[in-house]
């Protein structure tokens, strides 16, 4: 009988415990999770008294030699922290040559479609060229049509008569 792909080791099969054995108390599980996690519990929060006690001593203890000596060094590098009163509103900060670029072609962009809206660019000219000829040609073909069927009525009417 065929199996797969892959074959089961002998190890790795599971035992499942039936629901008789379940009611009848027999089943192979050990009943000790809710102690094991009730022990967890319990070290957890002394865990949590004893990191209470730590901190209020690493506040009074310093690193290395700085609870021995204390120095002030020209050299140390202090985090400049700004509030947002602080800030200067009017300082501008220094773009990236990218994106200066960048804004200069969005800019180039969008003044070319102002022009091109207004009919001022080489493209808008040609374009609006070829819409009046389109225009005319359709006008010419409309009266065309007009004449057409206005001819078409006269013939019908003669025919009548």
């Amino acid at each position: 009988m065929g199996r797969g792909k892959f074959k089961g080791k002998p190890t790795g099969r599971r035992n499942f415990s039936t629901p008789e054995e379940m009611v009848a108390g027999t089943s192979a599980r050990p009943r000790t999770f809710k102690k094991e996690v009730e022990a967890d519990d319990e070290e957890r929060e002394e865990l949590e008294e004893e990191s209470e006690n730590d901190s209020e001593e690493d506040n009074e203890k310093k690193k290395g030699t700085q609870g021995i000596i204390e120095i002030e060094n020209p050299n140390l590098a202090k985090p400049k922290t700004l509030k947002a009163r602080e800030a200067d509103l009017n300082k501008t900060a220094e773009l990236s040559r990218r994106e200066r670029e960048e804004i200069e072609k969005q800019k180039a962009h969008e003044r070319y479609m102002r022009l091109q809206e207004q009919g001022k660019t080489e493209q808008a000219k040609k374009d609006l060229e070829r819409l009046a000829l389109i225009r005319q040609q359709r006008a010419e073909a409309a009266k065309k049509r007009e004449e057409e069927k206005a001819a078409k009525e006269q013939k019908k009417t003669e025919a009548r008569k």
